[in-house]
């Protein structure tokens, strides 16, 4: 039993050490990965060796194929080089694993011990998470030893042995077990890695660890497409692909088994590297003989798994890859684009808003409801992100941007519903209540309305460029509609003095519109302040922090 647990840590050590390496390469050069991964190649060798690159620095395919799902699932990559960027990433994992079986032993020690300095002495800089990507390094090689070892006693168990010998070189059988191995353990390599120990020990014959690596293939490939089972289709018909070119493996490797066993078998080498040999062989080979038929496949899952209509027309989040949190700043920046995307919506309402003060239309309640929706289908998915990312292992820059972000999709969201009140404000009063604004007062109304959509694009145009001089800009025009709005009250009273009955019907209905456009203005205007209150841009200038003291 000690064994047993002995060997499923060393497994899992084996993850965790993947896991780390992973997210300290994406942290570092996360943005260059995403480049050379992300841009729409023309030509699939290009994809292809993009994809051995990347799953090498990444020490997983399964991670490259997290990256790639979630560009083709947002629409930043096509299909057909996606598909050959994974059949690169399978060559890729097996030139690692063929790397990491090598005697290393003397440099796991050695790279945990420089790791850790590097990491705890400076964590947050670049240094520190090359530290973090050695300590990683150092813990895959501890756990390949440790799985070695740990599977060496089991070998030699009578049980094992009975069980073991159930199979007798039946390739579908062999590659069922395999891919079984593989999705335990959650990780082809370790499967390998097993399958070359009791071959090594004389456990399995080399025909059975053939079939064993061929299955763990499937095993990989069978993981990566349930983990997209959250994705769009467009995000899974990659993993498909992968996992229909593993099976196509299959079936081409079977009319030619028995002669390359027998090759195989006749080379001066140990058992252990002829399974590690041949799962790079055959790696190797599969994809380079499926790399043309990418566009084909494309088309194959393409009908296969159809993009599905959209059941409700609610606003999806276009830019919130979950792959990108690894990299603080890039999911950041993702964050922000999201944010924007609010904003354009809010700039859709007010529009829609002084249409309907204005006359022009009547009836968009259910259109103003459908963006409020929107708004908050957005707001809540930028929300959860920016959840999904520890604020005690960011920078001060970005977790001063982290704050920025979410106080901005904050103000919007509140917007928003201040926004859909004063709509339903107005049409209450021309439906049940007949009634309408005077003119003077409706092109006062209209007047500070625009006022308010200029304020709300320059307000986004400072959270986006973060520039002191737009910021003071709009410190400024927050402070002319100040004025504007005091002085469009006093004109309103001024028509009262005048008994002008429209003015007199709708005075309280005018007073209010006139106070929740002034909380709308100070809003859009709350970007400024974050700009030049931050160390980057100085403190605020005497003029501002009077408009501070003085901001509704």
């Amino acid at each position: 039993m000690l064994t047993l647990l002995n060997l499923l840590s060393a497994v899992a050590l084996l993850i965790w050490g993947t896991h780390i390496v992973r997210t300290g390469i994406l942290r570092v050069y996360g943005t260059n990965l995403r480049h050379v991964i992300g841009q729409n190649m023309s030509k699939k060798w290009l994809a292809f060796i993009a994809g051995i690159l990347v799953t090498a620095m990444v020490q997983s395919s399964n991670a490259t194929a997290m990256l790639v799902t979630s560009f083709v699932g947002q629409g930043l990559m096509a299909l057909t080089p996606a598909l050959a960027t994974m059949l690169g990433a399978d060559v890729g994992t097996a030139l690692m694993a063929r790397v990491l079986t090598l005697d290393l032993s003397w440099l796991s020690p050695l790279l945990i011990f420089l790791g850790v300095i590097f990491f705890l002495s400076r964590k947050q800089t670049r240094l520190g998470q090359m530290g973090r990507v050695s300590i990683g390094l150092g813990l895959i090689i501890l756990a390949l030893q440790l799985i070695v070892e740990a599977a060496a006693p089991i070998t030699h168990a009578q049980g094992v042995k009975v069980i073991f010998a159930s199979l007798t070189g039946d390739i579908l059988l062999d590659a069922l077990v395999g891919a079984l191995f593989a999705m335990i353990s959650y990780s082809s390599l370790a499967a390998v890695l097993l399958t070359a120990t009791l071959a090594g020990a004389a456990v399995i014959s080399l025909p059975v660890a053939i079939g064993l690596v061929i299955g763990a293939n499937i095993g990989s490939g069978i993981l990566a497409f349930m983990s997209t089972s959250m994705q769009n289709a467009a995000g899974r018909q990659v993993a498909l692909g992968s996992l229909l070119y593993k099976l196509i493996g299959l079936l081409l490797i079977i009319p030619v088994l028995d002669p390359l066993v027998h090759w195989i078998d006749s080379l001066d080498f140990s058992p252990q590297e002829m399974v590690i040999g041949f799962h790079l062989l055959y790696n190797t080979a599969r994809c380079l003989i499926l790399l043309p038929s990418a566009g084909p496949m494309a088309r194959l899952c393409a009908w296969l798994l159809p993009e599905r209509p959209e059941v409700n027309g609610t606003a999806k989040p276009r830019h919130l890859d979950p792959t990108a949190l690894v990299t603080p700043s890039l999911a950041l920046a993702n964050a922000a684009r999201e944010t924007l995307r609010m904003g354009d919506l809010l700039d859709n309402m007010l529009d829609a808003s002084l249409d309907v003060l204005r006359g022009k239309q009547t009836a968009v309640t259910q259109e103003m409801r459908r963006l409020t929706d929107d708004v908050e289908a957005l707001y809540s998915a930028i929300k959860l992100y920016l959840a999904q990312m520890p604020r005690e292992d960011l920078g001060e820059h970005d977790s001063r941007r982290w704050a920025e972000i979410i106080e901005l999709a904050i103000n919007l969201k509140l917007a928003a519903d201040l926004i859909e009140r004063m709509l339903r404000k107005i049409q209450q009063q021309k439906t049940s209540q007949r009634r309408s604004f005077s003119e003077e007062g409706l092109e006062d109304l209209a007047g500070l309305q625009q006022q308010l959509i200029a304020n709300l694009r320059l307000g986004l145009s400072v959270f986006l460029s973060g520039d002191r001089e737009s910021a003071r800009q709009l410190l400024r025009e927050k402070r002319r509609f100040r004025a504007q709005e005091r002085r469009l009250a006093h004109a309103h009273v001024s028509r009262l003095q005048r008994k002008i009955v429209q003015s007199l019907e709708t005075s309280s209905l005018h007073l209010e519109l006139i106070a929740d456009m002034k909380r709308l203005n100070s809003l859009f205007c709350s970007s400024a302040y974050v700009v030049l209150e931050t160390a980057d841009t100085g403190a605020l200038a005497v003029d501002d922090m009077a408009d501070i003291t003085h901001s509704p």
